[in-house]
């Protein structure tokens, strides 16, 4: 917003107050002047005498439209004079000093010399200006309801959506209504249709009766089912297990953790770190994990920005702020150094010199369902298209208007359909085969604000997103938005330009899209401070039932179809103090200001469902002040706090899954009375960290706990 601008009074131009004649504005009436047909150019500003208080006129806006505002000035009256050889009045008619002019009922209005204090005198074409700023309408609306006046407050259908530089208010209160509704009534078609999941058959439903687990484990046990009726019972069982917000394993990293995923097959996981370095995890039993080995980025920028493991598990490739990504082997026996893909190397010499576009980082990467191209998203706006075997770019789409945050396949079987989310607010569908004139083959429209994460089914349908606008949404590619429609519309039109860093989203800055051609939208998740990830729940542990997504709030937010919450993992719950402060680490706190500077908090980043089990993994900035990471295992636990098994829910460890007594205040005991380090199964301590870490350690009682996090501030 440019800055206020005074009003600018000429040199030699000062005549006395009391020689102009006055006009009034009433909020019931109308405007009266001297003269109606004065020219608005030729009005001059009338200095206000020392009683007066000073006020910033702002222009109007571009789009010339009036906006709500606070109250505050609803008892101020406002005057403007005209210039007597302007408006041809003389001073035997203004009378002086002691002038009055009658107002719409033919009332005198207060005399200039007996009105001095509470009154602005400004020129009309000031007033205009007031009036198209901010919500000045406000001003007046108050000050007519105090006399019975009204003031028209109905805003045009597209007021608000129009962008400014920083944010710019829509409305003073919500329009609940505008809101999707919930439940999604498309959304329980999808239930019904036996792609997301499976139902209870229609009798059960009509008696409205719920199965219990027990009963159905029962019958099955019993064979009391046919085969097709015991198949139907087991997806019912699978998709019920949603896990608990009970950590069965807290997974310690000193630094932020930005990502983690398990294998196809879930065999593998990896989680990555701000440190730049990737571990591997073999969960052939989603229970009892072992640690595989660690990779580095060795040239990294800020963080490893994201990985993607090949289908055949053999590689993995992890990126950050940089052009290169980084390939590594993810046999534990090979300790080399990772080859360096270059994905600004276009094959030739660009405008930009030999190498290409080297000036831009990558934000996704993606391999192609054979895991011979890898997809990335980049900062300079483009898609680039890696072909592993000629070690070179092979295509660079210039597709977007804004940063490039999420890339994925749109099937698994078959590298030419590609999706890309920007900050741009939309999502583009590339069909690689029909890329002659190098556009896009549909948008989806419907986000307000920037994407931050994008998710295929895999089955060249089906699309998921994440958006800064605290909305998940589902899409079809039946129902793309043609290029043609596209190219008429304005996508910065629908946006804040608010920063989702450092900026709380509120309720009142919603606006529903006018071109939103979504399936469902899914609600009550914050999407803030970083980019969260969602996805589709798998097919063999869930059924493709669900959708879930990571929140800054500390959860895991796992919606039906319909849009309703089926379930919620607390992994701010689950981890609150589950380590000691080390002042090491709180040097690089997230939020350094407020109240809560320092406090435990936890931001779920990424989370990935086991594809063959109940079990939900949850990298998360976790800790004091958010200045480190974890990586927790929970599974379905039927609402147990704790279980008869070895290692106890709740056991926290290292990076490398080795038990760590100097996580816990107080070192945990098992039913006996006795440590339980020695009975765990995991590895070994290291003494040298543990006598780190006791040297190092604060007292965490003077932390102010987590019911002032909203009064930090970020940086």
């Amino acid at each position: 917003m440019s800055p206020p601008e005074s009003p600018v009074t000429r040199a030699g131009d000062s005549p006395d107050p009391s020689s102009h004649a006055v006009t009034v504005y009433d909020p019931e009436g109308e405007w009266v002047d001297e003269e109606d047909d004065i020219d608005d150019d030729d009005m001059e500003y009338e200095p206000t005498t020392e009683d007066s208080e000073d006020v910033e006129f702002f222009e109007t806006e571009d789009d010339g439209e009036f906006h709500d505002a606070e109250d505050g000035l609803s008892g101020v009256e406002i005057e403007f004079a005209l210039n007597d050889t302007e408006s041809g009045t003389q001073d035997g008619e203004t009378g002086g000093s002691q002038t009055e002019t009658e107002g719409p009922e033919g009332a005198a209005a207060p005399t200039h010399a007996a009105s001095v204090q509470n009154i602005i005198s400004v020129s009309r074409r000031e007033i205009l200006q007031l009036l198209g700023y901010h919500g000045a309408r406000r001003i007046f609306a108050s000050h007519a309801s105090g006399q019975g006046g009204s003031v028209d407050d109905d805003d045009d259908e597209d007021a608000g959506h129009g962008r400014s530089s920083g944010r710019h208010g829509r409305r003073s209160k919500p329009r609940t209504d505008e809101f999707p509704k919930v439940p999604s009534e498309l959304g329980r078609r999808l239930m019904d249709s036996g792609t997301f999941g499976s139902n209870e058959y229609y009798m059960e439903r009509l008696k409205r009766r719920k199965t219990k687990l027990t009963a159905r484990l029962m019958r099955r046990e019993l064979g009391l089912e046919t085969e097709t009726r015991r198949r139907r019972q087991n997806m019912m069982m699978a998709q019920g297990l949603i896990p608990s917000s009970k950590a069965d394993t807290i997974i310690h990293y000193n630094a932020r953790c930005y990502s983690g995923q398990f294998s196809d097959d879930g065999n593998f996981f990896f989680s990555c770190a701000q440190d730049f370095k990737v571990r591997m995890y073999d969960t052939s039993n989603p229970y009892k994990w072992r640690y595989y080995k660690t990779v580095v980025y060795p040239y990294g920028q800020w963080t490893i920005t994201d990985a993607s493991l090949s289908p055949d598990n053999r590689y993995l490739a992890y990126s950050s702020i940089r052009s290169i990504v980084c390939l590594a082997p993810t046999d534990p026996g090979e300790d080399g150094e990772p080859w360096l893909l270059d994905f600004s190397d276009m094959g030739g010499r660009t405008r930009r010199g030999f190498g290409g576009y080297s000036h831009f980082g990558i934000w996704s990467i993606r391999f192609s369902g054979d895991g011979r191209e890898i997809v990335a998203g980049t900062s300079d706006r483009s898609v680039y298209v890696y072909d592993i075997e000629t070690r070179k770019s092979i295509l660079r789409i210039a597709a977007h208007e804004d940063d490039v945050n999420a890339v994925c396949f749109g099937d698994t079987t078959s590298p030419h359909i590609l999706y890309s989310g920007s900050d741009d607010t939309t999502i583009k569908v590339w069909d690689r085969r029909s890329m002659g004139d190098s556009r896009e083959a549909g948008v989806f429209m419907g986000h307000t604000e920037g994407l931050t994460y994008v998710d295929s089914k895999g089955d060249g349908r089906y699309v998921l997103s994440n958006g800064k606008d605290q909305m998940m949404k589902l899409w079809d590619l039946r129902k793309m938005m043609p290029t043609e429609k596209f190219d008429r519309i304005d996508p910065n039109r629908f946006s804040t330009g608010f920063d989702y860093r450092f900026m709380p989203y509120k309720d009142d800055d919603y606006r529903a899209h006018p071109h939103d051609c979504s399936l469902v939208t899914f609600r009550g998740h914050r999407v803030l401070k970083t980019l969260i990830r969602c996805h589709f729940s798998p097919a063999g542990s869930t059924n493709s039932r669900y959708v879930y997504t990571g929140s800054e709030d500390g959860s895991v937010y796992v919606y039906n179809l319909d849009a309703t919450l089926a379930g919620k993992v607390d992994v701010n719950l689950a981890t609150h103090h589950s380590r000691p402060r080390d002042p090491d680490l709180y040097t690089s706190t997230y939020e350094m200001g407020g109240r809560s500077r320092g406090a435990w908090k936890t931001c779920v980043r990424d989370a990935s469902w086991h594809p063959n089990a109940p079990v939900i993994a949850a990298t998360s900035w976790n800790g004091w002040g958010m200045s480190t990471g974890t990586c927790t295992l929970h599974s379905w636990a039927d609402g147990a706090d704790d279980d008869e098994a070895e290692p106890k829910m709740g056991m926290r460890v290292d990076e490398r899954l080795e038990y760590d007594e100097d996580l816990y205040d107080t070192p945990p005991r098992d039913g006996h009375g006795h440590g339980t380090g020695a009975d765990t199964g995991l590895t070994g301590t290291r003494a040298s960290t543990r006598a780190r870490l006791r040297s190092r350690r604060v007292a965490a009682a003077a932390v102010v706990e987590d019911g002032d996090e909203g009064e930090g501030e970020g940086w």
